[in-house]
């Protein structure tokens, strides 16, 4: 077995998967030994990459199975694995805020850019080293994901440095075309329950003395999603979460609406600007749960 297990946060999405193949590849050419695992299967969004590219999943986890692990897209204890305060973390890659607490030193790479794919592949360029065109494929792929194509407000100069750069490695010709064949592939919600549409990409957070889930997903109808809001609301609170607000965002058109089930409808409708109406809020204009979604969150809570 590998000295060191690299994984990202639980629910993996496509930078998360892409992240930890190239943090685990980039740290393997530097001569320690890893492997690359998740905290889950793979989402019809990442299945459609690790296919295109000819991958297999990676090995699923619940905890850690070495003494030394490195965090990748997370830092957070709350979305990483079972026993991490039993296992000494090795280093972290990471573009969210951080709440993370350590008895030793370790190495910590954190960029405000819009994927943790981005920071890898200035990470390989700064140590020298080659990216294998899968791997490359896959940063590409958790670039595209994170930042809608380059079109999320999280984007940053970098990324659209980074993009076409990865594409050419990995072979991508029309990277347009192939990013939003991916982007599609994980908005077909037909076949996922009402657990696994809010489950899929949520994560917790505390916000003053309330502990909110938010969970997003992504398609190219809001409606046909709204069409299931009693399943989706009976679900939430059968999960019993004091507050749950169930992002559905529009790729297409980069706007979303909110389903919030709770007890601050005030303080949602004050972070928004806007009213709620049968538990549903407008949030035009958003896309990125990180920059538009929790900071007006945590300016209520």
């Amino acid at each position: 077995m590998a000295k060191i297990q690299v994984f990202g946060h639980k629910n993996p999405d496509t930078d998360t998967v892409a992240s930890a193949m190239g943090a685990a590849d980039l740290l393997a050419q530097q001569g320690l030994e890893t492997q690359a695992v998740a905290q889950g299967k793979p989402n019809a969004e990442t299945q459609f990459a690790l296919d295109h590219f000819g991958l297999e999943a990676l090995p699923v986890i619940d905890k850690a199975e070495t003494e030394e692990v490195v965090l990748v897209d997370h830092n957070e204890a709350a979305q990483s694995v079972d026993n991490l305060a039993d296992v000494q973390v090795y280093g972290i890659y990471d573009h969210h805020k951080f709440s993370f607490e350590n008895a030793t030193p370790l190495y910590i790479t954190a960029k405000p850019w819009g994927s943790v794919s981005t920071i890898l592949y200035f990470e390989y360029k700064q140590a020298g080293l080659t990216i294998p065109a899968k791997v490359a494929g896959m940063l590409a792929s958790g670039l595209i994901s994170d930042t809608l194509l380059l079109k999320s407000p999280t984007t940053t100069d970098v990324d659209r440095q980074a993009l076409p750069e990865l594409a050419k490695i990995a072979g991508i010709d029309d990277l347009e075309a192939y990013g939003l064949a991916m982007l599609k592939a994980g908005t077909d919600l037909s076949t996922r329950t009402d657990e696994e549409l809010l489950e899929g990409d949520a994560k917790s957070f505390t916000m003053g003395s309330h502990e909110f889930r938010i969970g997003q997903v992504n398609t190219v109808d809001i409606d046909d999603v709204l069409a299931r809001q009693a399943g989706l609301e009976e679900a939430i609170k059968a999960a019993g979460y004091e507050d749950f607000l169930f992002v559905i965002t529009d790729i297409l058109n980069s706007n979303s609406k909110g389903l919030y089930i709770g007890d601050a409808p005030e303080a949602i409708e004050a972070a928004f600007g806007q009213k709620l109406t049968n538990n549903v809020i407008d949030l035009p204009g958003v896309v990125s749960r990180k920059k538009q979604v929790v900071p007006p969150l945590q300016g209520q809570f």
